[in-house]
């Protein structure tokens, strides 16, 4: 059985964990084919960030048993561990892997393999592989990769877990508690990754700004409910430490930073990361809602005019950095007056880009157990107005670039109204297109923005 068909589902930190996990699978001989009839062995990423992010995740489980009724179905990851009692009865998952035991595998696969057909039916293996995560006593699980599927920026994941829990989310308890990756494994695998030819790092975690909070008090009560996270963690360097040390690698050309909470970005964060060169400023932080009733009801740590005031720190510190975040629309409690707030706050603020969600029940949370939740036709009708005003602040950021030199890191070759361009990126993650008959892949092109193509893509004439 050496045939392996993956399929992921999720974030960022997901396609990283897949990639090692394919990549020590290539070592061991196991051939990675299309997820599609035919393979021996089915492997699943799942994803359970929401209630609808489960359901795909048992389709996906049950389309690959379809496919191969014969086959080896193996759940991995965040459905695994906060459904387990689900994945237990599910007929169509012959093998089931929690977060922390990604990096084992191909031991436990072969494990499995080598049981016989009738001792499959006990699946003994889950008891094994599906393990608390949430007592605050777990070490950060080391996963190294020496290549990805992207061929110019490589994703590095440094820190897994959460303490926030805030009142929608499942992902303190499919992740568990902050696990810090040590320093040296960090620079191990990012000097790797550099020499194999990426051009780009991307430093990536569950919550990222949380970096090396578990250096500090591991064995507290307060680390264990989040209090260290709101009161003084920020204040200790730890991201910003690591990611000076990663720009510090010779080779690298591009440094970006995942996801950040609001709270980190002080003045002495934001001066330390302009003296970064080689860093993209290219900043998400995470908003959820412009109203502080709305803020406290999801129990996040800050405050409407906070966030106001980093993303104008930013915007003091660096020029005109692209600022992304995320938006929450319908969460329960939502009266018209706070959504009308959020989207006064949101044309203020202007994004480039801003991540639409409707507010999705996850049950396991807080916010689950309200009985004033908003009616779907409301938050539809809601969404449907900030993704109007993201298009038009996107369209309008974009636009501030034509006249201007900006140098792009092209990526692949791709079809743009009728024609064939070199696309890649620029360092505020702009999309931009350059007419040129030569396959640039993996370089740098400098040009002048003259247009924009199919609404996303910055036209660069050389």
């Amino acid at each position: 059985m050496k045939n392996i068909a993956l399929h992921n589902l999720g974030c960022k930190v997901n396609s990283y964990e897949m990639d090692v996990m394919q990549e020590k699978l290539e070592e061991k001989g196991y051939k990675i084919v299309p997820f599609a009839p035919g393979a021996d062995i089915y492997i699943i990423n799942t994803c359970t960030v929401t209630n609808i992010a489960d359901r795909k995740s048992r389709q996906m489980l049950h389309k690959a048993k379809k496919m191969n009724p014969r086959a080896v179905v193996v759940a991995v990851g965040c459905y695994v561990q906060t459904g387990s009692e689900q994945v237990k009865m599910d007929p169509c998952i012959d093998l089931a892997i929690g977060n922390n035991r990604k990096k084992d595998i191909v031991s436990i696969l072969e494990e499995y393999l080598q049981l016989k057909p009738e001792e499959h039916q006990d699946k003994t293996l889950h008891e094994t592989t599906i393990t608390d995560i949430n007592n605050g006593k777990q070490e950060y699980e080391e996963m190294t990769l020496s290549r990805t599927g992207e061929h110019t920026r490589a994703y590095i994941k440094i820190q897994d877990g959460c303490n926030q829990f805030c009142s929608y989310c499942i992902i303190p308890f499919a992740r568990g508690r902050v696990r810090s990756r040590k320093e040296e494994d960090i620079l191990r695998e990012a000097r790797g990754l550099v020499e194999a030819g990426y051009q780009e790092i991307v430093v990536t975690g569950i919550h990222l700004s949380s970096y090396g909070l578990d250096f500090i008090g591991k064995d507290s009560g307060d680390y264990l409910q989040g209090v260290d996270i709101r009161k003084q963690a920020y204040g200790k360097g730890f991201l910003i430490d690591i990611l000076e040390k990663i720009h510090g690698i010779e080779g690298l050309k591009r440094l970006r930073v995942g996801s950040l909470e609001p709270r980190i970005i002080t003045e002495e964060f934001a001066g330390r990361l302009r003296k970064l060169e080689k860093l993209c400023p290219h900043f998400h932080l995470s908003l959820q809602s412009g109203c502080n009733e709305t803020l406290q009801r999801m129990n996040r740590f800050y405050t409407a005019e906070e966030y106001k005031e980093k993303v104008e720190l930013l915007r003091r510190v660096f020029k005109e950095p692209a600022i992304t975040t995320d938006v929450i629309v319908g969460f329960p409690g939502e009266t018209e007056e706070e959504f009308h707030q959020t989207y006064e706050y949101l044309k203020e603020i202007n994004f480039f880009e801003m991540h639409v969600f409707k507010y999705s029940k996850r049950e396991g949370t807080a916010a689950a157990k309200r009985k004033d939740q908003i009616p779907d036709e409301i938050k539809t009708k809601r969404s449907e107005i900030l993704l109007k005003l993201a298009g038009q602040q996107s369209e309008t950021y974009r636009r501030s670039y034509l006249g201007k030199e900006i140098s792009v890191l092209i990526e692949e070759t791709k079809m743009l109204q009728g024609e064939e361009y070199q696309v890649g990126h620029t360092s505020t993650y702009v999309k931009a297109a350059i007419k040129t008959a030569k396959d640039r892949k993996n370089s740098f092109i400098t040009g002048k923005a003259v247009d924009i193509l199919e609404e996303e893509y910055l036209l660069v004439e050389v």
